[in-house]
């Protein structure tokens, strides 16, 4: 038997054999190593940098596994400031990751205009560009704790399909001036390159304020898991419409009605109504710490801190309560909060050993107030489970462990 067939015989057996203990073959792994470090690293030369720099082996936040189809949350408890990590932004796919050769990207732009237009990457970067500071999130965001959540669940189950980064890229209205945009143009239907192909319904008014064309985020290219080479980013409403692998754009007179806008991504209501169109992010805020898995070690000072943000604007203030909503505490806000993107918040709380539950409650600029789980299903009922924003809370026992509270006891 010659070489060749010899190594592809073996390598077959070794897949059915993985194939049938792959289980048993991955729980016999050895965990890594705990890291170590020098007694002193002025004694010692410091290694190498490379083609990218490391995080810290003591460090190692990561998103929930990945899905082809379907949901990975970012980690919000281990992020300080604002800013989400680049590679920690979650994820949400209807296709999987498209792979496309940005030597041959093309955007269409056509439908009721007066020039079509077909711009390559190169063309887009040719206009004048634009860096903001915004947020993104799931309309499904917080479904995980509307839906029979455990005590157990955590912040990044909850909360985790939100991001915050700086993007950079070309006003859509800057582009849509070159085609000219014709009188009876209504909406923008806006199609993605993967496998989903996947297309929204964006009102014409939207695409003429503050929408964009990105093509970078935190000063570096798109990743592909996030569009790239070039993603619709339209600021302040659900990441569904924020369409990525963006391929065509066609100014339509009617919305269409596309299954992501009506089978999907539309509110069932009490008294047999539906919700279509709901695209604005309302206003919220949840904890990131103390949270689940967390355990106080014992009374004293303790920080509160969490993320606010909203659809509609600025955030205007945050309010802490540590004895479940019967009195709050206005919480201080770290930096001037940025319209369409996420604000951290901290309280000081003195905890004097007893059972606490930890609550928080934004305000946007326009003056909407975070609603409590009583108000948020006396308008929506128990059907929809998109954009729930109600008001989140978390238990603190004497022991110091921290659980989530379902929304089932706050009612």
């Amino acid at each position: 038997m010659n070489r060749s067939r010899r190594h592809l015989l073996t390598a077959i057996g070794a897949g059915a054999v993985g194939l049938a203990g792959a289980a048993a073959a991955q729980e016999a792994v050895a965990p890594p190593p705990d890291p170590t470090a020098p007694e002193d690293a002025t004694k010692v030369l410091g290694g190498a940098g490379g083609p990218t720099a490391e995080r810290a082996a003591w460090e190692s936040p990561s998103l929930t596994p990945g899905k082809v189809t379907g949901p990975s949350y970012s980690p919000l408890q281990d992020f300080v400031g604002t800013i989400t990590p680049t590679d920690l932004q979650f994820q949400r796919h209807h296709g999987g990751i498209a792979i496309i050769d940005p030597s041959r990207y093309q955007l269409l732009v056509h439908g009721r205009v007066r020039d079509p237009l077909t711009l390559s990457l190169a063309d887009l970067k040719r206009f004048p560009p634009t860096t903001r500071v915004h947020f993104l999130e799931c309309a499904g965001n917080g479904r995980n704790g509307y839906r029979d959540p455990k005590p157990d669940t955590t912040v990044q189950i909850i909360d985790g399909l939100t991001a915050n980064l700086e993007w950079t890229g070309v006003l859509l209205k800057t582009v849509l001036a070159e085609v000219g945009v014709q009188p009876d143009a209504r909406w923008l239907v806006a199609e993605g390159g993967d496998a989903s192909v996947l297309a929204r319904s964006i009102p014409i008014e939207k695409a003429l304020d503050d929408a964009m064309l990105v093509y970078a985020a935190n000063g570096e290219p798109l990743r592909p898991a996030y569009g790239y080479p070039v993603r619709l980013l339209v600021p302040g409403w659900e990441a569904n419409l924020n369409i990525k692998w963006l391929r065509r754009l066609e100014l339509t007179d009617v919305a269409l009605q596309a299954k992501d806008e009506t089978a999907k991504y539309a509110d069932a209501l009490p008294g047999d109504r539906v919700r279509q169109f709901s695209f604005v992010m309302d206003a919220k805020s949840t904890l990131t710490s103390p949270t689940f898995p967390t355990r106080l070690t014992g009374p004293g000072w303790w920080p509160i801190t969490g993320l606010a943000w909203s659809g509609r604007g600025r955030i205007a203030r945050v309010d802490v309560s540590t004895d479940g909503g019967a009195t709050w505490t206005e919480a201080e806000l770290q930096g001037e909060p940025l319209p369409k993107a996420h604000v951290r918040f901290r309280h000081a709380w003195n905890w004097d050993g007893g059972p606490a539950v930890l609550m928080s409650r934004a305000t946007d600029e326009t003056g909407y107030v975070q609603p409590t789980v009583q108000a948020f299903r006396a308008a929506r009922g128990l059907g929809a489970d998109y954009h729930f924003n109600a008001i989140r809370a978390w238990r603190v026992h004497p022991d110091g462990a921290v659980t989530f509270v379902p929304p089932a006891e706050l009612t």
